[in-house]
């Protein structure tokens, strides 16, 4: 570990620090649900095909799930506060073109821009990590975890809003004065960590992962579009294969890899992130359904009629939810570890579904599903990045949570191309218009149960917390000893630390 010539906060930083980068956070994820209200619209709006318009949405995805990674590890070599002010301030140009746009080149390169900022999350909880005193780092790190769906279920209902009742530009105005005042609230209140990773920058890693997700996430995507055994599906998907391959055998070669894989490998790390995978798919199906189903008209038989501003509020819970699990999480965490936190969240998202299959029939009945949902989110989503600090070092933190929020939005992605077709293959025509049937709404959820029980199921092979707490308490105390200009020893290199999974609460002082 480096270090920089910056002065250490003081324990008296985490008063601004947490809620500061928590609010930067939910600006980023805002980006996720802003054009949700007008998506149908979008051809008319930018004068172009259908097919055409949804790349609006396909841009953004495909530069977050490229940055993601990029600015983590980008932030371990120079520093996280300044990578994730580089990651803001991209957002909002890519916000402001996209406000001045009204066709689709232009809204294009604004929305691609906007994607970048998804590093803000991972940057966010490094910071936390390096600069944060140990007593305040739990609370503050279940609300930067659950701060993406927090900002995506709370924008819901506001974008509805604004789209209902003013120009459809106004959200991206709306959108770049959150990035702004998240960009000022950053360079006021947060400090710059000295914690640094040893290296350079992999670029020939970068490229090629770039490439691998491209490769991959564009058939997800596209491929009701295409067609699923379309040669340009099939041929991506290969592709993304071989890149991916090959890109992990040339990260294991280089001596200061974009993605540690050694340590992506261990349990504590490759178990979290398979289980975010299912997480995503969980979290984006009932933003899928719910909306649709409560905007349907009651003409069908099973819509229940509202309005788009009503469906947004009632919707809305989802991420308030999230929000008021971060206490309890903290609670929760340090009595009974991240993992059986993360696996509860699961089963309770699982119960949220369950109930769902038979909670369609009223509006206040899609309101108890969110309800259930969100608190299962709100623990699940806080739980991760906890268990993947726990795990690595602190200097490869903001890229190993890259990796996490990765695989996240992987989930997001299969859960909107999976939902997507099997709510249009079971459509139905009324009055000329297709529309999504109970049926197709049923099985989406029953899909999201079964990602949830896969889900548990791999949290179930994370290390329990006790299994090396003592080797990696002295690695932690010694972190925190850096954070305050202490440290007299050196970090120990990620070859020698053992394969973790316990708890940051688990060493002296923390509770146990």
């Amino acid at each position: 570990m480096t270090h920089t010539p910056n002065d250490q906060p003081g324990r008296g930083a985490g008063v601004t620090v947490a809620p500061v980068l928590a609010f930067a956070g939910i600006a980023v994820a805002v980006m996720q649900t802003l054009l949700v209200p007008v998506i149908k619209d979008l051809p008319q709006l930018l004068n172009t095909a259908p097919s055409n318009a949804s790349w609006v949405v396909t841009s953004t995805l495909l530069s977050g799930a490229v940055a993601t990674p990029i600015m983590g590890r980008l932030g371990d070599l120079h520093g996280k506060r300044r990578m994730l002010i580089l990651s803001l301030t991209v957002m909002v140009v890519g916000t402001l073109i996209s406000a001045l746009s009204n066709t689709l080149l232009p809204m294009l390169v604004g929305r691609t821009l906007q994607g970048f900022a998804l590093g803000a999350l991972p940057l966010g909880i490094g910071l936390m990590r390096d600069t944060l005193p140990s007593e305040r780092l739990d609370p503050a790190i279940g609300l930067m975890g659950s701060s993406m769906g927090v900002g995506g279920g709370l924008a819901l209902p506001a974008a509805s809003l604004v789209a209902q009742h003013l120009d459809w530009h106004v959200l991206f105005y709306g959108a770049a004065g959150l990035g702004t005042t998240a960009i000022v609230l950053t360079l006021l209140f947060v400090p710059e960590t000295t914690v640094r990773a040893k290296g350079s920058f992999d670029l020939p890693g970068a490229v090629g992962l770039s490439a691998g997700l491209v490769m991959l996430l564009l058939p997800i995507t596209k491929g009701s579009d295409w067609g699923w055994t379309s040669a340009a599906t099939l041929g991506l998907f290969a592709g993304a294969v071989v890149t991916l391959v090959l890109w992990g055998l040339l990260e294991l070669r280089r001596p200061a890899p974009l993605v540690d894989l050694r340590t992506t490998a261990r349990p504590a790390v490759l178990f979290t992130n398979l289980a975010s995978i299912m997480i995503g798919v969980s979290f984006f199906t009932i933003s899928l359904v719910l909306p649709q189903l409560l905007q349907l008209p009651t003409s069908t038989g099973y819509g229940l009629g509202q309005s788009m501003v009503t469906a947004g509020l009632l919707v809305a819970p989802i991420g308030l939810t999230m929000l008021l699990t971060a206490p309890v999480y903290a609670r929760l965490s340090a009595k009974y570890g991240p993992r059986t936190t993360l696996i509860l969240g699961l089963l309770v998202i699982g119960i949220g579904y369950g109930a769902g299959q038979g909670l369609m029939s009223a509006a206040w009945q899609s309101l108890v599903v969110a309800v259930l949902v969100g608190a299962g989110l709100g623990l699940a989503y806080a739980a991760q990045p906890t268990l993947i600090m726990s795990a690595v070092p602190a200097e490869e933190t903001g890229a190993a949570n890259g990796i996490n929020t990765l695989m996240r939005s992987i989930g997001t992605s299969v859960s909107s191309a999976v939902v997507g077709m099997v709510l249009a293959n079971t459509s139905q025509t009324i009055g000329g218009v297709s529309v999504p049937t109970m049926r197709g709404f049923r099985f989406s959820f029953l899909i999201a149960t079964v990602a949830v029980a896969i889900g548990v199921v791999l949290a179930l092979f994370l290390p329990r917390a006790d299994r090396a707490s003592t080797a990696r308490a002295g690695n932690e105390e010694e972190t925190d000893l850096d954070r305050h200009g202490e440290s007299a020893r050196s970090v120990p290199a990620p070859s020698v630390l053992a394969p973790v999974g316990e708890h940051l609460s688990d060493r002296p002082g923390r509770g146990h």
